[in-house]
């Protein structure tokens, strides 16, 4: 990286060098019978470069010439993408717990023992078919720039995620395990898939209305894609959100408490830094129902005239390598804070309605104005506080700027998940619709 930074350095005003390497071993079962084991490392650099006030990006996953890349970052400055910030100095950083290195002995026969184990508890206790995913993750980023900037993180990450599987469909009950480094699922896990799938094996019909409707943490990001996209820099720049003057008003329930929080190491993937240099920090989005804040990265900060807030990441809500990404506006670390409600006290407490388990086309409506439309993958009936079947060809509708302010129950307890660790929601007057 040294080398690169000093050859790009010479022809630039301003250069940043970022790069990660990957260390993934993947283990699938199917029908409770080993199917796959998958092992790969992956590497790759980006140089982003600012001349003249422009940007100029290149990547590879191969670095074998140093100035071939700088050259690449250079033609592409012909795009006239405008880059008028400057990038941060930021070494001083605190310490987080984000490695454990009892993850490099971890080989995929002790996953594959584990799934094993889990495959002939459930097995005994469902007719389901039983699939299970597994891994260990070991990753390192780094990241310099001509500004003197030099940090780098190392974490580990052991994922395990059984599942039961639906009769003729690709429908489920799951529940994923991240951890930091290897250990057995915990039998509650275990427990809440075969309860909740044993109890809805049997179809049900609850007819089009609207009614309570339960998001567990895995589906929590339907609604949170819609929230991500309006408190965006991009999104407030851009004119494309409709909570752009909304800062300090109370949009949602006051119970609803939703932060971004990189500095929690109790969890994989803690960072001090974003992928832009810039520090992280606790940062609400919503607190108590209240609108608290935007965030931006360098670029969009830049524009509208604010600070960055740490939330420069090289994804993209459609996936993609992050080498390949420039950094955009992100939240990467999303908590909602949990309620005093138990699972099974929220599903005693409805009279009628259905249990979003997974999603369908979560990406269908107008994100940027909240609008969501899913099909339920699958979705649960519960009458009189008990679930009583799952429900085929079911979707569910609405805005999340009114379903949010019918917020009745949380649960007490944080589930990772897509985006961010979640406890499940409970919502009142839903819109549900059958065939």
């Amino acid at each position: 990286m040294e080398k690169l930074l000093d050859i790009a350095r010479k022809v630039s005003d301003q250069v940043e060098i970022y790069s990660n390497e990957q260390t993934v071993d993947s283990i699938s079962f199917e029908d409770a019978k080993l199917k796959d084991i998958d092992s790969k490392l992956q590497s790759g650099t980006s140089i982003r470069i600012i001349k003249d006030g422009r940007l100029g990006f290149a990547f590879t996953k191969n670095l074998i010439d140093e100035k071939e890349l700088v050259n690449n970052a250079l033609a592409s400055l012909k795009g006239g993408v405008e880059a008028k910030f400057n990038l941060p100095f930021a070494n001083d950083l605190p310490h987080l717990n984000t490695y454990d290195p009892s993850i490099e002995d971890l080989t995929p026969t002790t996953i594959v023992d584990e799934c094993n184990r889990i495959a002939r508890i459930l097995v005994a206790k469902t007719d389901g078919q039983v699939n299970i995913h597994a891994g260990r993750v070991i990753a390192k980023i780094s990241l310099k720039n001509s500004n003197g900037l030099n940090l780098s993180v190392k974490s580990s990450h052991y994922y395990c995620s059984p599942e039961i599987m639906y009769p003729g469909s690709y429908a489920s009950i799951s529940r994923v395990m991240n951890t930091k480094k290897f250990g057995q699922i915990p039998g509650e896990h275990l427990d809440f898939i075969l309860d909740i799938y044993n109890k809805s094996v049997q179809e049900a019909i609850p007819g089009s209305d609207r009614m309570k409707v339960l998001f567990l943490p895995e589906t929590i990001y339907v609604l949170l894609w819609r929230l991500q996209s309006a408190t965006s820099g991009k999104s407030i720049y851009e004119k494309q959100s409709p909570i752009a003057d909304k800062l300090g008003k109370k949009l949602f329930s006051s119970n609803l408490t939703i932060y971004n929080d990189p500095l929690n190491d109790q969890f994989p993937g803690a960072r001090t830094f974003d992928d832009e240099g810039t520090p992280g920090r606790y940062f609400p989005i919503v607190e108590d129902g209240v609108l608290k804040n935007f965030y931006y990265d360098l670029h969009y900060a830049d524009k509208l005239d604010v600070q960055p807030t740490g939330h420069g990441f090289r994804s993209a809500m459609w996936g993609g390598e992050a080498i390949a990404n420039k950094p955009s506006p992100t939240l990467a670390h999303l908590y909602i804070k949990p309620g005093d409600k138990s699972f099974s006290d929220m599903i005693r407490s409805i009279d009628r309605g259905v249990i979003v388990a997974s999603a369908l086309g979560a990406h269908s409506g107008n994100i940027p104005n909240g609008d969501f439309s899913i099909g339920l993958s699958p979705g649960l009936y519960v009458e009189n506080g008990e679930i009583v079947g799952y429900v085929k060809d079911a979707m569910v509708a609405g805005n999340i700027y009114e379903t949010m302010k019918n917020l009745v129950a949380i649960e007490d307890r944080l589930y990772p998940a897509i985006m961010g660790t979640y406890p499940a929601l409970l919502f009142d007057d839903v819109n549900v619709t059958t065939k």
